[in-house]
């Protein structure tokens, strides 16, 4: 097959005016951080209703970042969901407190917060949701818990740019909201994220974090109190970020109607009836990020992946769930543990779904599948 006939499950979509602006920031000699990393960081800031915003090099260390603020360290636990990349958890490692996870609800795929308060100790400091797929987790609920429990809160919305809670933007309210920019996710610097801080917040000691802990002062100052890391985000990532982001609507916008046309094409082809378990068909808070399905336990999803590459079409897993990865497996979680993360993860299966997607691409994903199932007797 010509690569050329390969559907990825996803790709970034680079506009000729931002790629103008890479070279432009490539000849002024200042490629680092510097004059575009502040204006895309302000701009980030007026999209999130002028909250204080810094960006970083990816939207792992953003959460790393605010858990450093909020002084989460060795001896506090942290409840988040089994059922995300792995990175929501591991961050919680870095800084040597304890993961501790609830089970999701198996249609929203995100953590329930109706087992969240039976997770809660006198060592916990925070509760790290996740809005999977670009659907926000139960916020209400959730900062309800945090607010009677004196817990703080710091979203994982890494997917979740554009996404909505109540007519309120994701990032717009509430406490901290770490965001990705990576390559796959609905707006990208390449590799870079943001974290959106709340009120009260040390913006000055989440700025030195990421450079060494260094303060500057004057033109020779210069002062180190705090051991900080390298997670700066250049002016080349940042100049494809602000490009990135005044076309975050028609991106979502795209994102949207792709996903209704998914819809329209499984209800004709009976694809529920046949065990295949759809996202929530919500229109007004998901961003669509991801598209994904979950077959039924009797089709192997590694046949039903590879049925769809042999047609031309990339799928993805994302994800597996977390607390049966060897690391946690170590540290004392077993299957059976979180039996709704256990079950999505083992089954659920990223479609195709990006903005230069056309609509003759959801036909040939949709078809492909309907015909791969019918190969598997559904």
């Amino acid at each position: 097959m010509n690569p050329q006939d390969i559907l990825p499950f996803t790709r970034p979509e680079i506009d000729e005016d931002t790629i103008a602006g890479v070279v432009e920031v490539l000849r002024s000699g200042w490629i680092t951080t510097g004059p575009w990393c502040a204006k895309f960081e302000q701009a980030l800031s007026d999209y999130f209703g002028g909250r204080p915003v810094l960006a970083y090099a990816s939207g792992t260390v953003t959460m790393e970042i605010a858990l450093r603020l909020l002084g989460i360290g060795p001896g506090d636990e942290v409840i988040t969901t089994p059922l995300s990349w792995v990175a929501t958890s591991n961050v919680i490692l870095t800084v040597g407190a304890t993961p501790v996870f609830a089970d999701i609800d198996p249609v929203t795929r995100n953590i329930d917060a109706s087992r969240i308060e039976a997770a809660i100790t006198p060592r916990t400091r925070a509760i790290l949701p996740v809005h999977l797929a670009g659907l926000p987790a139960d916020l209400d609920a959730i900062y309800a818990i945090a607010a009677r429990h004196g817990l703080r809160v710091i979203e994982d919305a890494a997917q979740a740019i554009g996404s909505m809670w109540q007519g309120q933007r994701i990032g717009s309210f509430g406490d901290f909201a770490s965001f990705s920019f990576h390559p796959n996710k609905n707006i990208t610097s390449i590799e870079g994220g943001c974290l959106v801080l709340p009120s009260g917040a040390d913006v000055d000691l989440a700025r030195r974090l990421r450079l060494q802990g260094v303060q500057r002062s004057g033109l020779d100052g210069m002062e180190v109190d705090v051991v900080g890391g390298k997670s700066n985000l250049t002016d080349v990532a940042a100049r494809v970020g602000w490009g990135q982001l005044q076309r975050v609507d028609e991106f979502n916008a795209r994102r949207r109607e792709l996903a209704r046309q998914y819809f329209a094409a499984f209800d004709a082809l009976n694809i529920e009836a046949r065990g295949i378990q759809l996202p929530p068909r919500d229109f007004a808070q998901s961003n669509w990020h991801m598209f994904q399905i979950v077959p039924p336990p009797q089709v192997q999803r590694a046949a039903l992946m590879q049925a769809l590459k042999d047609r031309g079409i990339t799928t993805g897993v994302h994800y597996p769930a977390i607390h049966l990865f060897s690391l946690y497996r170590a540290r004392g979680f077993k299957p059976g543990d979180f039996p709704h993360a256990e079950a999505v993860g083992g089954a659920i299966l990223t479609l195709p779904l990006f903005p230069a997607m056309q609509d003759s691409d959801v036909t040939r994903v949709t078809s492909a599948l309907d015909a791969v199932l019918r190969q598997f007797g559904l």
